[in-house]
């Protein structure tokens, strides 16, 4: 039986690498994740009615791509301006994130559990197996969905309906998208008001044809989903406080995971808020099917913006041309002011009051999480309050650290466009909204620190302090007063020569004086007889 590196049996722990198991679970969760992706965006794409300008099938693939940190490439044909190559280009860089959701839950949610059954402890050749083949496997479906995710879509700008889109000026009640939280969306006109204020070719351009095509940059797509699943299995392994891990892995159950299950669990929470908020907003509106498909494409995106930028990570931010008149209030409003100025809470605060409620949520959102952090971790006995929140708030201050720079760069948005198909400031149109990596890395740290002192002081209050610990972590005792190596407890009786033959000297040791069952020892005549049931006595 193999011990652990503090001494103790790894009990269940199965020998050798089930490969069949490995395949089967690899296939199962790849699966799952890609059928999940796929459905995501192509139920997304429908309600935003984009099949109605292309097919549905490679753009879905396309978006599936991009969930899972791949490249595609947009050009449009714009031969009515007489501009060639570079002139006609598009780069868009922005994760639809609530795809990329729904598929990390799934694959880790089929990894994970493919994963309990090896026993207390899993070897780590196992572990490495199936992270491989289950890697090999997702980039397999990676670079088929590459290779089917291009087509061309046709804009008319003569289709009946398009002037009856939200905010162009044709609704009753004017103004623009409501968007939910976030305020309202400025009116850019109307598509025929637009058409004539420009010069006749743009003009030209939104009543006519225009085709846009897309492509998937096979290699780096299978690059950015390499570090996608690599990425997903660390999180959920780091986060899984039920899932085994290699022998002498137990300072990850007892100082990380507690940390960082509490800081996806709050996240998660939040992605369902803001999932809730626009079905709420969904069912009062007059398009549904267009909030729907954004919240299920982009609900993340929002969310996870707003986090950091609550907990005031400045963001840099740049608009010009047409997106400009498209972000929602007031950042629009900001980005006029203040343009080449960072964007923050103080700074939107100042044009509408109500985005203080912005930090408080994300304040109490931390407090939640060192809260579940202190439950989550194991209190020895005879540890004070202090000194247990001090490692609550160094396990979770490290964590935030690390999680909201992620955030960051998971949310940043990139578009830039040297034609509007709609014909809104053809050129030199770009949207730039990226926070700052440094400062989240430093708020991250401190407000990771304040929140699990805090939290864990709270728990320790309430007597919740370790109450939820997961039931890998070695838990303290009185014959094992903390981790160690093994302490034989004191026998239950004493020992006894005359019952336990492992006690019994042999003849030629024994010493002169016995004891016998009737009687006090005595000294025996060496020419005596030993008494019966004494090796070599009589009876």
């Amino acid at each position: 039986m193999a011990a652990s590196s503090d001494g103790l049996p790894t009990v269940g722990v199965r020998d050798g690498v089930p490969w069949t198991d490995v395949v089967l679970g690899s296939i199962a969760a790849v699966s799952w994740a890609m059928a999940g992706m796929a459905a995501t965006a192509a139920l997304g794409l429908h309600l935003l009615g984009a099949d109605s300008a292309g097919a549905l099938g490679p753009m879905t693939a396309a978006v599936t791509v991009l969930a899972v940190g791949g490249s595609v490439t947009p050009s449009g044909d714009v031969s009515v301006f007489g501009l060639e190559g570079a002139e006609a280009t598009t780069a868009v860089d922005i994760t639809p994130l609530g795809v990329s959701l729904v598929g990390a839950v799934l694959l880790a949610h089929f990894f994970l559990r493919s994963l309990r059954g090896a026993g207390a402890y899993v070897r780590g050749t196992e572990l490495a197996a199936r992270a491989a083949v289950l890697t090999g496997l997702f980039l397999g479906v990676v670079g088929w969905l590459a290779w089917a995710g291009h087509d061309v879509i046709t804009f008319d700008g003569d289709v009946p309906g398009i002037g009856e889109l939200p905010g162009n000026g044709s609704d009753e009640g004017g103004g623009g998208i409501e968007v939910p939280g976030l305020g309202e969306i400025g009116d850019i006109g109307g598509i025929g008001e637009i058409a004539g204020l420009l010069p006749d070719r743009l003009g030209d351009l939104v009543r006519a044809e225009a085709s846009v095509g897309f492509t998937v940059d096979t290699a780096a797509s299978l690059a950015g989903a390499l570090f996608w699943v690599l990425g997903v299995l660390l999180v959920a392994l780091l986060a899984s406080r039920r899932t085994p891990l290699p022998s002498g892995w137990d300072a990850v159950h007892r100082l990380v995971r507690p940390a960082a299950s509490a800081l996806v669990t709050v996240l998660l929470v939040a992605v369902a808020a803001g999932a809730a908020a626009a079905a709420y907003a969904a069912a009062g509106d007059e398009h549904p099917g267009r909030i729907g498909g954004a919240a299920l494409l982009g609900t993340p995106n929002g969310v996870w913006l707003a986090v950091p930028l609550g907990l005031f990570v400045p963001w840099d931010a740049k608009a010009t041309g047409g997106p400009a008149e498209l972000l929602p209030d007031p950042l629009d409003e900001l980005l006029r002011i203040s343009a080449g100025e960072p964007v923050t809470v103080g700074g939107l605060a100042e044009l509408d009051g109500r985005v203080w409620l912005l930090a408080v949520a994300c304040a109490l959102m931390m407090l939640c999480a060192g809260v579940l952090t202190a439950v989550r971790t194991p209190r020895a006995a005879g540890v004070g309050a202090v000194a247990f929140a001090a490692r609550c708030a160094v396990a979770l201050g490290v964590a935030t650290a690390v999680a909201l720079p992620l955030l960051v760069g998971l949310t940043r948005v990139s578009a830039d466009a040297s034609l509007s198909v709609l014909g809104v400031d053809a050129f030199g149109a770009g949207i730039e909204l990226h926070g700052r990596l440094g400062a989240a890395v430093a708020l991250g740290a401190a407000w990771g620190a304040g929140a699990g002192a805090a939290g864990a002081l709270l728990a320790c209050v309430c007597g919740a302090a370790g109450r939820r610990v997961s039931p890998l972590v070695p838990r303290p005792t009185a014959s094992r007063p903390g981790p160690g190596p093994y302490r034989p407890s004191v026998p239950y009786r004493p020992p006894n020569a005359d019952t336990n033959p492992y006690l019994r000297l042999p003849p030629t040791a024994r010493p002169r004086t016995e004891r016998h069952r009737d009687g006090p020892p005595r000294d025996r005549p060496p020419d005596e007889p030993p008494p019966p049931g004494v090796p070599g006595g009589g009876g």
